[in-house]
């Protein structure tokens, strides 16, 4: 039997790059799907990735499921 993972933890899991635009400069810069805040390389300011909730937030295995160290980093950095 293979072991089950959930697809709506797959981007904290493995981590993929995305692409934001800096709201103050208009620069576009990559930041990682485990990631919710960026600095802009060319301003510097924080940028905040617009996210969607994720399962990790409710579900009662999430810490199973991505393993405690990512689960304790992602809820810290949803408090950003």
């Amino acid at each position: 039997m293979t072991s089950f993972k959930c697809p709506g933890a797959v981007n904290i899991i493995q981590p993929k790059p995305e692409y934001v635009k800096c709201p103050n400069c208009g620069k576009e810069f990559e930041i990682w799907s485990d990631e919710f805040k960026g600095e802009c390389p060319k301003c510097g300011k924080a940028v905040f990735k617009d996210d969607a909730p994720s399962c990790i937030e409710w579900c009662k295995y999430a810490k199973e499921c991505v393993g405690a160290d990512k689960y304790e980093e992602y809820m810290k950095n949803k408090k950003v």
